[in-house]
């Protein structure tokens, strides 16, 4: 398989954890494999976008083994808590590992798939996925890459020829595999199962693994571990906000231990600044809602400190998880001063315009992604009213971080609410006519071109 011999690197670091994490899987064989989307600006990072499409349909549709790497894909163990409520009887139920590579910047990336086939997890599940679950996975993550939030990324989706019957969307409908790129796939989750069964070793050998492989630390504290996490997280739940993402399910199976987003299921971006919005259908009491979200990572980190009891004291654990909200605090700052498209001043200056935005965001209900338009660079346009003049008094000392020559100010705002995602599918549910979703991941990237 001809992989770029300068930007190819791969790994099998989860070996070492040998079977404390994963049970050894095949993929399913699927009647079909055609290729609807390949991400070769991704594909690039770790030396696979020299694949032509035979190739690429092999390594991600049938999964010949990638050279180097893991010989078999492989299914990770894992329990969570699942809309607070403890499940000890997940894991991998519709998707596996089958691939590690270190990306142009050293970091450690695993190839993960989703729609792949049944595992000892799946339970009565058929460990398949609906191509339209597979086109709003890729609309998800482009956009949040584009918005500066710290995600896995599509890398590609195939076609693969079955009828699914799914009670949440007509059928029977068409099936798909889709392959992601994330740094790492070690979840809260797996750190539970092992306090769960009180596997002090694995545990250990955990910790050791993802501060050697995703932090670049020889170390086995699990007190730095914790330290990361947090932070980490902490931006996560602010990059959230500042996008106006809601990612529908944070449950600790769903927290990945870089603090990076990912299974993207039933989610949303909010018209307005509306804190009781919700994405999942199923979520009657709000748990997940846009503004509980930064809670609702706290807690799950919280289940991680729990578990690393088994091996650490009390105290230290709790102080860390204690720098949680300021952590967000700052990072929240920065993430909307970001979008914002302005330099920051003082740490009080920067709090203080932020809260004058939020209020007025509250207030007045203007579309996020109408108002994120208007305003980047730090001014105001003349037709934002009486209810916007605190705001404007409180930019007119920022400088703006670039300019606005870029072509994309020239247009309309790039926004992805729902009512557009279901456009984007009627054509190729119809039709099968791509080219909706072709031109909006253009135009989402030429936005993320334009607020880099």
């Amino acid at each position: 398989m001809p992989t770029d011999p300068q930007a190819y690197h791969p790994a099998a670091a989860l070996l070492d954890l040998g079977t404390t994490l994963s049970d050894p899987v095949e993929a399913a064989r699927f009647p079909a494999t055609r290729l609807r989307f390949r991400n070769d600006r991704a594909a690039a990072e770790v030396g696979l976008a020299t694949l032509d499409d035979g190739e690429w349909i092999d390594a991600f549709g049938r999964f010949v083994p990638l050279p180097g790497t893991l010989p078999q894909p492989l299914a990770l163990r894992y329990h969570g808590h699942q809309f607070r409520q403890y499940n000890p009887d997940i894991g991998d139920g519709r998707g596996f590992t089958f691939a590690q590579l270190h990306d142009r910047d050293g970091r450690l990336m695993d190839l993960g798939t989703k729609g792949s086939g049944t595992t000892p997890y799946s339970r009565f599940g058929d460990g398949r996925l609906t191509l339209k679950g597979g086109v709003r996975e890729i609309l998800a993550t482009e956009m949040l890459e584009a918005l500066n939030v710290p995600t896995s990324r599509t890398l590609s989706l195939i076609e693969t020829g079955e009828e699914l019957v799914r009670g949440d969307e007509p059928s029977p409908t068409r099936s798909a595999v889709l392959v992601r790129l994330s740094h790492g796939h070690i979840r809260i989750g797996s750190f539970q199962r092992l306090a769960y069964h009180q596997d002090e070793a694995g545990m250990r050998a955990l910790v050791r693994y993802v501060l050697a492989n995703l932090y670049g630390e020889e170390s086995d504290d699990p007190i730095r571990l914790l330290d990361h996490v947090v932070g980490r997280t902490a931006t996560l739940a602010a990059r959230y906000m500042a996008a106006g993402f809601v990612h529908g399910v944070l449950n600790s199976d769903n927290i990945n231990i870089t603090g990076e987003s990912f299974d993207y299921g039933p989610w949303r971006f909010a018209p307005t600044w509306d804190a009781a919005f919700t994405a999942a259908y199923f979520d009657h009491a709000g748990l997940y809602a846009f503004g509980r979200q930064p809670e609702a990572i706290h807690w799950d980190v919280m289940q991680l400190a729990s578990s690393l009891r088994l091996i650490a004291e009390s105290d230290p654990l709790i102080a860390t998880l204690e720098t949680f909200a300021p952590r967000y605090q700052e990072a929240i700052t920065a993430a909307l001063l970001w979008r914002l498209g302005v330099v920051p001043h003082t740490p009080d200056a920067d709090r203080a315009l932020v809260q004058t935005m939020e209020r007025a965001l509250r207030t007045t209900q203007v579309p996020l992604d109408r108002f994120f338009f208007d305003v980047f660079g730090g001014v105001l346009p003349a037709d934002y009213g009486e209810d916007w003049q605190a705001l404007r008094a409180a930019l007119a000392g920022y400088a703006s971080r670039t300019s606005r020559d870029h072509r994309y100010w020239r247009g309309e705002p790039c926004g992805l609410l729902i009512d557009e995602v279901e456009a984007i599918w009627a054509p190729i549910a119809a039709a099968d006519d791509w080219t909706a979703l072709n031109d909006k991941v253009a135009a989402i990237r030429e936005m993320g071109e334009a607020l880099a």
